[in-house]
C-alpha cells in the first residue's frame, strides 16, 4: 500500500470518526428533550435548541483544524482529497443515513478549499442522488388495530407513553382524542371504516409541547394523526388533535423551530412524513427534524435537478424592490433568492454586518410560526444565460461585493434562500373581501405572535409580509428586526402649537430605539373595510401600552406560547 493511499485512508477514518462524535453529541442534546418536558424546563429547551444548531459548524471547524495539522502543506492537494473522498465513500457504506455523513464531508472540503459551485471530485453533491433511495426499512412505529371502540383504541395509544409526569386526567384525554377522531371519520362517510393506527415510536418535542406523530388507515383512506401534549403543574394532557394534511403541514412548517426527536435512522422518518405530506419538499422535512445542513444539501439538489429539467430564467421576485436585498426567483421553483446590496439608500441606516447578524439571530431564535427559515448559501455557480437581462443588470450594478462573473457563469458568494410566498400587499389586491379580511386579521396576529416571542419586526409595511398556501401571514424582511425588550415604546407627544403640527419633521426628540405604535396604521395600505377589520380586532397593537406590557412580561421571565395549531382545536387546555 502506497503512502498516499494510507494517508487517504487515515484521513477518511478521521472524518468518519469526527462525524460519529458530532452525531453522538447531536443525539445527546436531542435526548434531553423528554427530561425538559417532564421538568417543564422551557428555558433549558431553548438553550438546547441553540446549542444543537451551533454544534455542526463547531465540529466542522474542529475537523478542518485537525486535518490541516495532519496534512500540513498538502492540505489543499486535490488529487489527495479525491482519494480521501473515494476511501470515505467506501468506509461509510454500511452506516445508516449515509447522506448525512457525506454532507459533513462536503462541508469540510467546501470550507477548506473555498469551493465555488460544485467540485464533484472532492465532494458529494450529485444532482441525481435521491436521499431516500437507499431507505429500504421503515421507521420504528407502534401499530394499533381498531377492534370497534375508539376509546379503547386510544387508551392503548396514550397508555404506551412513558412520562415521569402523571396524567392530569387520562380518561378525559382519551375521550378527547376519540371524539375528535370519531367526528373526523364521520365526515369521510360511514362506509370508510378505520382498521389500524400507526404511530412513530419516538415522541417529537418542540419547545413546550410533545407530539405523537402517526397515521390512521382504513378501507381506501389514510389520514394523518398528530396529537399535541401539554405538561402542566397538575400533569400531562392532550392539548389538540390534528387530522388534516394542512394542519399537520403547519406543525412541520418552515416557520417553526426544529423538532427534537431521537431517531436511529432519520431517512425512515422522512419517508413516513413525506407520505403524509406529499406537497412538503424532502429538504424541508430533513430541516424540521433538526438536520438543517442536510436540508440545505437537499434543497440545492432539488434546485439543480429542477434546472436540468427546465429552461425558465431567474427574474425579480414579485413585489416592491427591497432597499437592502435584491430578491429574485425562478418562476417554476418555489423559493426566493436574496442577495445583500452593496449600499443601502436612505432611509435605511443598517450596516451590512448587522443584516448578517439579524439573519443569524432568526436562524437560532424561536420563529413562532411567523418568521420564514432563511437558509444561508455561499459560493454558488449558475449559468449566466439563466438570468433575465434586467436582473443581471441590477446584480452587476448593486451587488458587486457579492456577485461576480466568470466566463458564462454567475458566481454568488453569499445569499439566502427562502420559501416563496405571495407578498401581502399584492395578495390583498386580488383576494376576495372575505379572504382579504382573514389575511388582515392574521397579519395583526402575526405582529402579536412575534411580540410574544420577543420580536419587533421594525418595518411593518405589508410588502414585508407574505401569505403562504395555507393563508398564514409570515414576516420575511429582517433588516430592521429587533427584540421587543430593546425598544422604547412611546406615546406620540401632542403638539402645543400649530407650528409644531405643520412641521415636516418631528418637533420632539426621537431616540434610536424609540417606537411610536400609534403611527403604524398610517403606513398600512388597507382599504376602508380592511382597516375597519384590523381596528376591530387588533387596535391595541397600535398602543404603546400593549407593547410595554408585553415587554414587561418578557423582563419578568414569563413564557408566552405561540402554538403551531389553531386555538379552536384546543378543548382541554382551558381547564389547565
Amino acid at each position: 500500500m502506497s503512502a498516499d493511499t494510507e494517508l487517504a485512508r487515515d484521513c477518511a477514518r478521521h472524518i468518519a470518526a469526527a462525524f460519529a462524535d458530532y452525531n453522538a453529541e447531536f443525539r445527546a442534546i436531542t435526548r434531553r428533550a423528554p427530561q425538559r418536558f417532564d421538568a417543564r424546563d422551557w428555558k433549558g429547551s431553548q438553550r438546547d435548541a441553540v446549542e444543537r444548531i451551533e454544534l455542526y459548524d463547531r465540529w466542522v471547524d474542529r475537523a478542518i483544524a485537525e486535518l490541516r495539522l495532519k496534512l500540513g502543506e498538502r492540505a489543499l492537494d486535490r488529487p489527495l482529497w479525491s482519494a480521501i473522498r473515494a476511501e470515505f465513500a467506501q468506509q461509510i457504506e454500511p452506516l445508516p443515513d449515509t447522506e448525512f455523513t457525506k454532507t459533513y464531508f462536503s462541508s469540510i472540503t467546501r470550507r477548506l478549499h473555498g469551493t465555488v459551485g460544485v467540485a464533484p471530485e472532492i465532494e458529494f453533491v450529485a444532482a441525481d442522488l435521491d436521499p431516500l433511495a437507499s431507505v429500504t426499512s421503515e421507521v420504528v412505529k407502534n401499530t394499533y388495530v381498531h377492534r370497534g371502540s375508539l376509546p379503547l383504541l386510544f387508551e392503548d395509544v396514550l397508555g404506551d407513553l412513558r412520562f415521569r409526569s402523571p396524567w392530569k386526567d387520562f380518561d378525559r384525554s382519551v375521550a378527547h382524542v376519540a371524539a375528535e377522531v370519531g367526528a373526523h371519520l364521520a365526515t369521510l362517510g360511514e362506509q370508510r371504516t378505520l382498521t389500524r393506527i400507526e404511530m412513530i415510536r419516538p415522541v417529537f418535542y418542540q419547545f413546550t409541547r410533545a407530539y405523537l406523530v402517526g397515521r390512521m388507515t382504513g378501507r381506501g383512506f389514510t389520514v394523518p394523526l398528530v396529537i399535541a401534549l401539554k405538561n402542566t403543574e397538575s400533569g400531562v394532557h392532550v392539548d389538540a388533535v390534528m387530522l388534516s394534511e394542512a394542519d399537520v403541514s403547519i406543525v412541520f412548517g418552515f416557520t417553526r423551530s426544529y423538532f427534537h426527536v431521537d431517531l436511529d435512522r432519520v431517512g425512515e422518518a422522512v419517508v413516513f412524513l413525506k407520505a403524509m405530506l406529499p406537497l412538503k419538499p424532502v429538504s424541508e422535512l430533513f430541516t424540521v427534524l433538526g438536520r438543517a445542513k442536510q436540508g440545505k444539501t437537499e434543497r440545492y439538489r432539488e434546485l439543480l435537478r429542477h434546472m436540468e429539467q427546465t429552461t425558465d430564467q431567474f427574474v425579480h421576485a414579485a413585489g416592491e424592490r427591497g432597499l437592502v436585498m435584491v430578491c429574485f426567483t425562478l418562476p417554476s421553483f418555489d423559493v426566493v433568492f436574496k442577495v445583500i446590496r452593496d449600499r443601502f439608500p436612505y432611509p435605511k441606516n443598517v450596516l451590512h454586518e448587522e443584516v448578517l447578524a439579524k439573519y443569524s439571530y432568526v436562524f437560532k431564535h424561536d420563529r413562532a410560526g411567523r418568521l420564514v427559515d432563511a437558509q444561508e448559501f455561499k459560493r454558488l455557480r449558475f449559468p449566466r444565460g439563466r438570468f433575465a437581462p434586467a436582473l443581471l443588470e441590477e446584480l452587476q450594478a448593486e451587488t458587486a461585493r457579492t456577485v461576480h462573473f466568470e466566463g458564462d457563469d454567475v458566481i454568488l458568494d453569499h445569499l439566502y434562500v427562502e420559501r416563496r410566498m405571495t407578498p401581502l400587499n399584492l395578495y390583498l389586491r386580488t383576494a376576495s373581501p372575505a379572504q382579504a379580511e382573514l389575511a388582515v386579521l392574521d397579519y395583526g396576529q402575526a405582529i402579536r405572535d412575534l411580540a410574544y416571542s420577543n420580536i419587533f419586526a421594525g418595518d411593518l409595511l405589508l410588502k414585508n409580509f407574505g401569505v403562504t398556501r395555507h393563508g398564514r401571514v409570515i414576516f420575511y424582511d429582517y433588516d430592521e428586526l429587533c427584540q421587543v425588550t430593546d425598544c422604547r415604546f412611546r406615546e406620540l407627544p401632542q403638539a402645543t402649537n400649530p407650528e409644531d403640527e405643520m412641521r415636516g419633521e418631528s418637533w420632539f426628540y426621537v431616540g434610536d430605539s424609540d417606537v411610536f405604535p400609534e403611527t403604524f396604521i398610517n403606513f398600512l395600505a388597507f382599504d376602508e373595510a380592511q382597516r375597519a377589520a384590523f381596528m376591530r380586532v387588533h387596535a391595541e397593537v397600535l398602543t404603546a401600552a400593549f407593547w410595554r406590557a408585553v415587554q414587561q412580561r418578557h423582563v419578568d421571565g414569563e413564557l408566552m406560547e405561540v402554538l403551531p395549531y389553531h386555538m379552536h382545536r384546543v378543548r382541554v387546555a382551558a381547564s389547565a
